[in-house]
């Protein structure tokens, strides 16, 4: 069941104007490996003239699991809803506990619906041998049932916390280096292709 704000999506922006990216870090547990990726991610992020990011982070949303629409609940929303609402295209980073993804970034997703819909979500993950890989299945699974569009290419980190070095830069940087843009071109090239379908039919399911 889709318990959902009912927040509907932004207006279609011009062709020419960047994508608005929102890149939701999925992990809130304590000593999270997670920022270090995400500063990692937005460094690329930024680095392109068609690609306008910024940052909905889990650890930082107070969302209750009853989807009450309480006083704190609406608050936690406004910091987190307009974010989502704006974004033509998201990347979603998250760690893998128990072969899945995390409860809070389950938690997040469900308080939405229209912000997911007919937009496109790029997947980067982190984690140990599997390097996070059945958490991107499982969200897969998770972001067609809300009408987006995953991306088919991910980055991935084995051993996470063995390719960084102390400052957080990848002490071999090639490969991720050419996945993320190999990724980010996908998102891109989705991210407009969507943005132009909604401003030309509005998307129904």
């Amino acid at each position: 069941m889709n318990t959902a704000a009912t927040h509907a999506p932004t207006a279609a922006r011009s062709a020419t104007e960047p994508l608005h990216v929102t890149l939701v870090v999925g992990s809130n547990r304590h000593g999270r490996f997670g920022p270090v990726v995400a500063d990692w991610l937005l460094g690329h992020l930024r680095d392109r003239d068609d690609l306008v990011a910024e940052v909905v982070d889990v650890a930082e949303a107070e969302l209750p699991t009853s989807f009450e629409p309480t006083p704190e609940a609406t608050a936690a929303l406004s910091g987190i809803t307009p974010k989502l609402a704006r974004a033509d295209a998201f990347v979603v980073l998250t760690p893998e506990y128990n072969h899945s993804f995390p409860a809070g970034l389950k938690n997040l997703v469900d308080w939405h619906f229209a912000e997911w819909r007919a937009k496109p979500v790029a997947l980067v993950s982190y984690g140990g041998l599997s390097g996070g890989l059945r958490a991107v299945e499982h969200l897969r699974q998770v972001f067609a049932e809300l009408h987006a569009v995953t991306v088919r290419d991910t980055v991935s980190f084995h051993n996470a916390g063995a390719s960084f070095d102390d400052k957080g830069a990848l002490r071999d940087p090639a490969g991720p280096d050419a996945a993320a843009k190999t990724m980010l071109d996908q998102l891109a090239w989705w991210g407009e292709a969507l943005r132009e379908a909604r401003a030309t039919r509005p998307y129904a399911d």
